[in-house]
C-alpha cells in the first residue's frame, strides 16, 4: 500500500469508530444513562460504551428509565 492509501484507510477507520461511538452515546442517553462512574459518556472509549450498552440491554434498562450507571 502507498502512504496516501494508508492515511485514507486510517481516516475511514477513525470516522467509523467515531460514528459508532456517537450512535452508542445517543442510545445510552435515550435510556437515561448520562455518566458512568462520574465520567461523561463522551470521555469513554468505544469498548466502554459497548460494554455499558450491553449491560443495560441485558438487564432490561434500555428503555426510557433514568439510570446513572455505577457499574
Amino acid at each position: 500500500m502507498q502512504g496516501k492509501e494508508v492515511v485514507k484507510i486510517g481516516n475511514l477507520l477513525r470516522q467509523a469508530v467515531q460514528l459508532k461511538r456517537s450512535r452508542l452515546i445517543n442510545k445510552l442517553i435515550k435510556s437515561g444513562v448520562y455518566k458512568k462512574n462520574k465520567q461523561h459518556l463522551y470521555e469513554l472509549t468505544l469498548s466502554d460504551l459497548e460494554r455499558e450498552y450491553e449491560y443495560i440491554e441485558a438487564n432490561g434498562l434500555a428503555s426510557n428509565s433514568k439510570v446513572e450507571s455505577e457499574k
